[in-house]
């Protein structure tokens, strides 16, 4: 990926900000077995694959949609009857590989809407009520990279609960380096000093 800035070129600048987040998103599930890309981690079910498949319907919705530029994928999710927080998890039927294509393909649609239009087109996002619901595509690119770089931050943690593994990308774990005593003395540290704030509190 380019990593130059852009300065006179602010969509390669949202794009390459917002493919980095995409990219996170999907390197978190890799290696992983089935189960552990599904199962939830917090107390709010939190899980990898559910990221990634409400990542994908917040680009289909906000960089198509909300444009004038419907994708024509059926999202389960959005139908009459679908349970609530049904594009948060994958369900048994939905395999990894066609939640990973969708995000591929809704990506992709939202490159195309923002190759193709300004940055200061106006469109209608649908589900928002009707007289303050229109927006820039400037604002709705970056509404969804922050959308995007927020759940690829869960994905970190969610991670590194499952399996310790921690990094922003492939090739850069962004991390100080250490080996695992280091790690462990660190976080004793920061649980130490924790218990004492507390105390002194």
């Amino acid at each position: 990926m380019d990593t130059t800035n852009h300065p006179t070129n602010p969509k390669a600048d949202l794009r390459f900000y917002l493919q980095s987040a995409r990219d996170a998103l999907l390197w978190k599930l890799e290696g992983l077995p089935e189960y552990d890309v599904r199962r939830p981690l917090t107390p709010t079910g939190t899980n990898l694959l559910g990221l990634v498949k409400h990542a994908a319907g917040v680009e289909l919705g906000y960089l198509g949609d909300t444009f004038g530029r419907p994708s024509g994928e059926k999202l389960s999710w959005l139908e009459d009857g679908a349970e609530t927080n049904a594009d948060m998890w994958a369900t048994a039927d939905e395999s990894r590989g066609q939640i990973v294509e969708l995000y591929r393909r809704a990506w992709a649609h939202a490159d195309a809407t923002i190759e193709a239009l300004a940055l200061d087109t106006v469109g209608t996002v649908p589900w928002w009520p009707s007289g303050r619901n229109e927006v820039t595509l400037h604002h709705a690119v970056v509404r969804v990279l922050a959308d995007t770089h927020r759940h690829a931050g869960h994905a970190d943690i969610v991670r590194e609960l499952l399996d310790g593994a921690v990094g922003m990308n492939e090739s850069n774990d962004s991390m100080p380096p250490g080996d695992s005593e280091w790690w462990e003395d660190y976080r004793s540290r920061l649980e130490r000093t924790a218990r004492e704030a507390d105390d002194d509190a």
